[in-house]
């Protein structure tokens, strides 16, 4: 697996729900380990080519692995910040977006789950359901920066 790159067109599909569960532990162990190699905080299955509706996320030391993801409720309060995507390297997006969300998924075992997030977690969260959408972050936005050099090399 590798990171796909926009403007390839699976990242603009609906992905498929997941129904077989037979692989998912081995999907999901490859992409943290792609997502961490690559600094991220969030990596949908479309984003390594994948149609299959996952996104796996770490936040604050925890590691988080939703399929089948449904938005249940959103905070009325928005909030926005720059955001970077691992699909959309050298460019960061000025997006609003709500500063909670209740979410219903299952987990790498099929097994309903429940999440709720704010701040940061909250906008990975749903960063990554836009992505299992075919919505991107340049979608949300008319402020868009591209970056001379890797934040790496910055810091």
């Amino acid at each position: 697996m590798k990171i796909i790159t926009y403007p390839n067109p699976i990242l603009r599909k609906r992905t498929k729900k997941v129904t077989d569960f037979s692989k998912i532990e081995k999907i999901v162990k490859e992409m943290k380990e792609i997502m961490e190699k690559h600094q991220g905080i969030g990596l949908s299955a479309n984003q390594v080519g994948l149609d299959l509706s996952l996104f796996v996320a770490k936040y604050n030391q925890k590691f988080y692995v939703v399929i089948n993801p449904e938005i249940l409720k959103v905070s009325k309060e928005r909030k926005e910040m720059l955001e970077g995507c691992l699909s959309l390297p050298k460019i960061l997006a000025n997006v609003k977006r709500p500063k909670s969300v209740v979410l219903e998924a299952l987990n790498e075992k099929g097994k309903k789950i429940k999440l709720k997030a704010k701040g940061l977690l909250a906008r990975v969260f749903l960063h990554e359901t836009d992505h299992l959408n075919g919505i991107l972050m340049i979608d949300k936005t008319n402020e868009i920066y591209q970056l001379k050099k890797e934040i790496k090399d910055l810091v």
